[in-house]
């Protein structure tokens, strides 16, 4: 599809669901959870040395279910459990490191747009292009990329920056692999993190540059 250009003054890295329990250790996490958080929180140094808005989302259900819709007739009640608002599981991973500066936003459903001011707040601040990464790839990542699309976001989707996990008897890879195919048609530019730190650096000065690839 024909590409479009990073600006970061633009641009909103929107980290999607890196909560404990789709990190690691509970029957919603993926295996590559671990490696995904390291590689969001190189992206989001360099993100927030070039300018780009960090925004990190977390799925939580209200203890009372009154915000989760049809998902109480969809999703066995223990995933529920794990995204109530108050437990430990739904709480961001330890390792993701959050800035003062960076957005956290509650959401009551798989995409960020729905029932929450996302548009609002990207809108506010003059933002119409984001970059997707998180857990899992082929359902809140992928949906929160195609609400994006839908409401006239420029959208990047990194590839090795989502992970999933088997679903329904399919190997996680090959859900990975389809996510990717699928949003890349029509709805995203999917990139590699490499990629992506690449157009980053290249819109800083040169002193900055190595903290914009993620440097140390």
């Amino acid at each position: 599809m024909t590409g479009f250009a990073m600006v970061p003054s633009r641009t909103a890295l929107i980290n999607v669901d890196l909560q404990r329990c789709f990190v690691e250790g509970s029957p919603l996490a993926s295996p590559g959870g671990r490696a995904v958080v390291e590689r969001v929180n190189r992206l989001a140094r360099a993100c927030r040395q070039a300018g780009v808005t960090v925004v990190h989302t977390r799925v939580s259900v209200n203890p009372d279910r009154s915000n989760a819709g049809v998902m109480t007739e969809l999703m066995p009640g223990f995933i529920m459990d794990l995204v109530t608002e108050g437990s430990a599981s739904a709480e961001l991973h330890d390792t993701l490191e959050v800035d003062p500066a960076d957005i956290i936003l509650r959401k009551p459903r798989y995409g960020a747009f729905h029932g929450t001011d996302l548009e609002q707040i990207l809108r506010s601040r003059g933002l119409d292009t984001v970059i997707i990464t998180g857990i899992a790839t082929n359902i809140c990542c992928e949906t929160t990329a195609r609400e994006a699309s839908q409401h006239d976001f420029r959208v990047f989707f990194v590839s090795d920056g989502t992970a999933t996990m088997e679903m329904g008897g399919v190997p996680a890879e090959d859900l990975q692999r389809a996510a990717c195919a699928s949003l890349g048609q029509v709805f995203a530019q999917v990139v590699t993190l490499d990629d992506i730190l690449g157009r980053i650096a290249r819109t800083v000065p040169a002193a900055g540059q190595a903290a914009a690839a993620g440097i140390r």
